[in-house]
């Protein structure tokens, strides 16, 4: 009885978000603004869980905070918004381990740190939008200023690398219905995360604290976020690659979500 209750309440929330779609497209209707600000109670080896309204937002507008639960795979990836000097020690582990990973730049970082995102590129990473000044998204109100966030970031990188951007982590975990809309017109996947921690400020952790912070939440199609200017992520991260490739999890590109 009780996987027959799980089995028609996995339907009902699929037939919410199918009605929600087609009561939108019938009516015309705009996309609502109300701003959704990513977050979630952490659960030990297991994915977070979250409101059955934003998995169905995320599936309608190609968002992820998650791969296949099905499979031990793991996605890595990182927010820069600026430089505080750890990223190349980043990138080091990175190609030592042989493991991809996810950068998600913004406009500034771009310009002031170009190197590094060559190099992020060249070494087969996969460069993300992260907008150009990093903003609330909903909060910007202008349709069209809110594109030119994302697109400046892309011309950018474009000129750079040759490359055309194919993700974007709103800024902040911050977004809505509207922002999701426009994100997928404009060729974005949404990349969100089920694993983080409190570790944008260098120096209030140590490594052994940010090693735990991972590790310990880790469960199939993890998505995990971490912050390069972070000291303590640099130290921790081949230990990170280590743990998780002993629990037999295998790193992936997001390519392969």
């Amino acid at each position: 009885m009780k996987k027959i209750m799980i089995f028609l309440l996995a339907i009902n929330i699929v037939a919410g978000c199918v009605n929600n779609e087609n009561q939108k497209v019938n009516q015309g209707s705009k996309y609502k603004n109300k701003k959704i600000a990513w977050g979630f109670k952490k659960v030990e080896n297991s994915p977070p869980g979250l409101p059955s309204e934003w998995i169905c937002l995320l599936e309608r507008f190609d968002g992820y905070y998650l791969g296949d639960k099905n499979k031990k795979s793991l996605f890595l990836t990182f927010d820069e918004g600026y430089e505080n000097g750890y990223t190349p020690k980043i990138l080091d582990v990175l190609k030592e381990q042989n493991v991809p990973a996810a950068f998600f730049v913004t406009g500034a970082y771009i310009t002031k740190e170009a190197d590094l995102v060559k190099r992020m590129a060249d070494e087969g990473h996969i460069v993300g939008n992260h907008t150009y000044n990093h903003p609330s998204m909903p909060d910007v109100s202008n349709d069209e200023k809110l594109i030119r966030e994302m697109d400046s970031v892309n011309e950018k990188y474009h000129a750079l690398t040759g490359e055309t951007m194919k993700y974007l982590r709103p800024p902040k975990g911050e977004f809505s219905e509207r922002t999701l809309a426009i994100t997928k017109k404009n060729g974005y996947k949404t990349i969100l995360w089920s694993n983080a921690y409190v570790d944008w400020i260098s120096g209030k952790n140590t490594e052994q604290y940010a090693l735990e912070s991972v590790t310990k939440y880790l469960h199939n199609g993890c998505i995990i976020l971490m912050h390069a200017v972070s000291k303590e992520n640099a130290l921790a991260l081949p230990k990170i690659v280590s743990y998780a490739r002993e629990q037999g999890y295998t790193f992936e590109s997001l390519d392969d979500l």
